[in-house]
Parts: C-alpha cells; structure tokens; sequence
C-alpha cells in the first residue's frame, strides 16, 4: 500500500473517534444540520476503517505465514507459504477495495429524487415519448422496490406528456439515477405519422436530489403564491375550487406549480417540496462550477441541452453517446431494464475518479 493511502485511511480512523465523541455531544444533538452531516461523515469513514482494519490485522497474519515459511520443518514451511499467498492476494483485494472506499463521495447519494421530463423537439412525437420515459423509470423504480409519488403532470392531447414531475423515493435512489440527467433523443416512425417515416424527437429529464428546509433557506417574502382551477384528471371536485398552486421565487425567476392533490395546502407543501429541489440542484451546479469540469462529470454535464442517450426503434438499439455503451435491448429498456446502462455510467464514473486519484 502506497504511503499516501495509508496516511489517509490513518486520519480516517482518527476523523472516526472525533465523529464518536462528537455525536456523545448534547450541543451536537441540538444542532439538526451538523448533526446530520457529520452522521453522514461517519457512515462513510466507517466502512473504510472497518477495511483498515482487517487489512492491519490481515498483514500481521502475513508477517507470521512468511515466518512459518522459512521454519526448519519442511511441512510447516509449506503450510507457511501457502498461507502467505492466500493472505497476499486478500490483501491485494483489500487494497483496491479501500482505494474505492477513499473515492469522493456524492453526499446526496442517499437521497430521494425529484424527476422533471419534458416534450422537447419533435411537437406531439416529443410528448408521447416524454410519456414514454415517464413510463421506463417507473418501471425501474418499481424493479427496485422504490415508490412514486406523483407531483405535477400536463397531459399532451396526443398522449404522454407536455412536462411531467414525479418523487421517487427509496434507498440510494439518487445514486442510480443522477446520471439520467439530460436530452434523450428518439428515432422511430411516430405514431402521429402515417407515411410510415422514421422522425427524429427529443425530451428533456431533469434529475434533482430531495432537499430538506437545513439544505436550503428560502425567505417568505421572496415567493409569489398564486392559486388557479387544477386542470385535467381529478375530477369536479379537483376542479370546483383554487386548489392549484404556483409558487414563484422571485429572485432566481424559478416558477414551481402542483395541481395533483385535492387540497390547496397539499398542493402547496409539494409546490415548495419541488422549489427546494430545483434550489438545491442549482445551488449543486454552481458549487460544480467552482470545482471545475474536470472532476465534475467526465460522464457529463447533466445539462438539458446535452445529447445523453438515442433510443433507435427500427434497430432495437440504446446507445448512451457519453460512454459509447451500446445494446440491443430497446424493447427490454423501456420496460424498465435499466441496471445494465445505469451500472455501466456508475463504473465508468467510478473508474474516472480512480483514475483522477493516482
């Protein structure tokens, strides 16, 4: 193990007992936001000094096996060195499962998601296939026991959707889905189309971390709150009084709206759920740009306007441009057959940043 490695896993285990004797801290306990974060710290620093350790413990055994292998009995000499090897290639092991464990952590990795999907080019086309997409990571979510929450949706004429907002939640949901973020361009013949022509659409998804009240401060006085008739499903009963809700942060021009629930104060709790995300993630992206392009996505930017992904219907194909990963697996994808494309831009993500290390 390179010195470097070691130094740090060090500090770790000392970094460790500072967080114990920290959260024993009545002062510690009162204050939510640093309570949480160094919670956080911990679970982190955690499994990397449970690794050190076993790797400690696993080179004294080493120590001893190369010992025992150099005894004047040829018997136990052989045991000696036969367990030598089997404890060199554990630690080899080891080795390189700590050096992932030092990787810089997403510290929203955990955390629920708030999923925006837009009908971009392409007109009617765009907002059957934004319905489409809508579709596949329901699917997904529920492949991996997550719930949906549905917050915002304005149905297209034509069918899917014009925009359409949703939560999913469920454990580390964030990262798995961070990557989504950007233009998913469609080639097949639209439904719309009669000629039988192959069209080019494309829909924006916009992928945002759940932000709690610590994690964003927003004053009262900078919102405009307005109600409106909900529009669409729901019924007279959703439509017979002002339970729609748009809020309007002044300072930033961000406008949230939910008409999904019956109830104005619903609607408006979920309303500032959403500006809270969308805050947050742009609060993520200028701290993005401070760091720097380099580190900040060797996968991508995660902008609406970058060409993510094409779904290409007459072959069947999937091709994620960002990592040149390509499979003959449409039909399966879009029922909701994501973990091979999300597995590859997590170790390719993964790889990026080992890389950046050495």
């Amino acid at each position: 193990m390179e010195d470097s490695m070691y130094q740090r896993l060090k500090q770790a285990c000392k970094r460790l007992e500072e967080i114990d004797k920290e959260l024993l801290d009545e002062s510690t306990m009162r204050d939510r936001k640093h309570f949480r974060d160094i919670s956080k710290e911990r679970a982190i620093l955690e499994p990397q000094v449970e690794a050190f350790n076993k790797y400690e413990k696993n080179q004294l055994d080493l120590e001893g096996a190369i010992e025992m292998s150099h005894d004047s009995d040829h018997e136990i000499a052989e045991m000696g060195k036969e367990e030598a090897k089997r404890l060199e290639a554990e630690q080899e092991s080891l080795i390189e499962k700590l050096r992932e464990l030092l990787l810089p952590k997403d510290p929203n990795d955990d955390k629920n998601i708030i999923i925006e999907i837009r009908g971009a080019a392409g007109g009617d086309e765009a907002n059957i296939f934004a319905g489409d997409l809508f579709r596949m990571y329901t699917r997904y979510a529920e492949t991996q026991g997550w719930k949906i929450q549905m917050l915002d949706a304005y149905e297209s004429d034509a069918g899917g959707f014009s925009q359409v907002s949703f939560m999913i939640k469920g454990k580390m949901v964030y990262s798995k889905l961070k990557f989504e973020s950007g233009a998913h361009r469609v080639q097949r013949v639209p439904k719309t189309e009669a000629s039988g022509r192959i069209h080019t659409s494309t829909a924006t998804v916009l992928v945002m971390p759940e932000a709690e009240e610590i994690d964003v401060e927003i004053n009262p006085n900078d919102l405009q709150v307005d109600t409106y008739h909900s529009q669409g499903a729901g019924g007279q009963n959703v439509n017979k009084t002002e339970s729609a809700v748009r809020i309007t942060h002044i300072p930033t021009g961000i406008v949230v709206a939910c008409q999904t629930e019956k109830s104005q104060i619903q609607n408006r709790e979920i309303a500032m759920q959403m500006l809270r995300a969308k805050m947050y993630s742009t609060l993520l992206e200028k701290q993005q740009e401070e760091i720097g392009n380099e580190r900040r996505l060797k996968i991508g930017t995660g902008e609406r306007s970058e060409k993510i992904r094409t779904y290409n219907y007459p072959q069947n194909r999937v091709t994620d441009h960002r990592i040149g990963l390509t499979i003959q697996a449409l039909d399966r994808v879009m029922e909701g057959d994501l973990e091979t494309i999300i597995e590859a831009l997590i170790h390719y993500d993964q790889a990026q940043k080992i890389a950046g290390e050495n």
